[in-house]
């Protein structure tokens, strides 16, 4: 049996088909692929949902808002509150 379609090598990549074929869940609208960041994002619905051993989590619940820092901001570098 002879596969022509190449394979990626590492399990943190997602599929490249995969990622043209995802829409976002809550708009059915585009998604961005942040490479950096590891998260499809989607700007009508200001969610980013990340992407875990190469499989993108696609729902809500999984996703984080857009509005929230992913890095400590520059205007509040002091302590942040406990949980």
């Amino acid at each position: 049996m002879t596969n022509d379609t190449p394979r990626q090598t590492t399990s943190e990549e997602p599929d490249p088909k995969l990622l043209e074929l995802l829409v976002c869940p809550v708009t059915k609208g585009p998604l961005t692929y942040d490479r950096a960041a590891r998260e499809l994002i989607s700007a009508k619905a200001n969610l980013a949902f990340p992407i875990r051993h190469g499989v993108p989590l696609m729902t809500v619940e999984a996703a984080r808002s857009l509005d929230e820092p992913a890095a400590p901001s520059t205007a509040t570098s002091g302590t942040t509150p406990p949980r």
